[in-house]
């Protein structure tokens, strides 16, 4: 799994790669959108594309051995196809998420922690529609769907080695969407050190805290362990 920071500009990118402490690859695609933020040991899973709209958000990549006969897959158990491009194919989650099927080329190694360690993507579901969501991605993962510690939140359980995490948070409103979450040894340093960079902090909580990135992106901090 690949997690995507998607914005409208490069603003952000500095500010990931000094929390992530990535390097950034040479930029690829149509007018450079596309670059791999570089972790310093084990398989790159975390990448930046700069998109045509906003605002800035992210989305996730499942990187599988057979693009077509998973997004046949996908779309039985409940998504529907938004851009076909044979190796690539982007999809839409029964909630609206999207999301993108890719070739795996055989990344298999975790990147290690540090003070801080992005580990985890966030799909903020509506209540009406959450049970769906969280059964179609346990379903399309093949990853167990478990109650969280607070009971707003599901998880689904990881194999071992996978760099990302799925959680899911039951929302209010009508439209879904999806945040990256690091874990920490220290929050509120670590807090302190992306204000530094340039973050801005939205809100506090008992086990987290939300902020913002230099593009308005919303992402959390957390109390669990690298």
């Amino acid at each position: 799994m690949t997690g995507f920071l998607d914005t409208p500009s490069r603003v952000a990118e500095p500010f990931w790669q000094a929390v992530t402490g990535s390097g950034l690859s040479p930029r690829r695609g149509p007018g450079g959108a596309f670059a791999t933020l570089v972790p310093p040991g084990g398989d790159a899973y975390l990448r930046v594309q700069v998109v045509g709209d906003g605002p800035a958000r992210a989305h996730l990549d499942l990187h599988v051995e057979d693009v077509a006969e998973q997004a046949a897959r996908a779309v039985a158990l409940g998504a529907a196809v938004v851009l076909d491009d044979g190796d690539l194919v982007v999809l839409r989650s029964p909630a609206g998420l999207l999301f993108c099927l890719v070739a795996w080329a055989g990344e298999a190694v975790r990147p290690a922690g540090g003070r801080s360690l992005v580990d985890q993507l966030c799909l903020d579901v509506p209540v009406a529609g959450f049970d769906a969501e969280a059964d179609f991605w346990a379903a399309l993962t093949g990853w167990p769907r478990r109650a969280g510690s607070l009971p707003e939140f599901d998880f689904l359980v990881r194999p071992d080695g996978m760099p990302l995490r799925l959680l899911l948070q039951r929302v209010g409103g009508s439209t879904a969407g999806m945040h990256v979450d690091l874990a920490c040894t220290d929050r509120p340093a670590e807090v302190a050190w992306h204000r530094e960079l340039g973050a801005e902090v939205v809100a506090v909580h008992e086990r987290w805290t939300t902020l913002r990135d230099p593009a308005g992106r919303a992402y959390c901090v957390t109390d669990r362990p690298v």
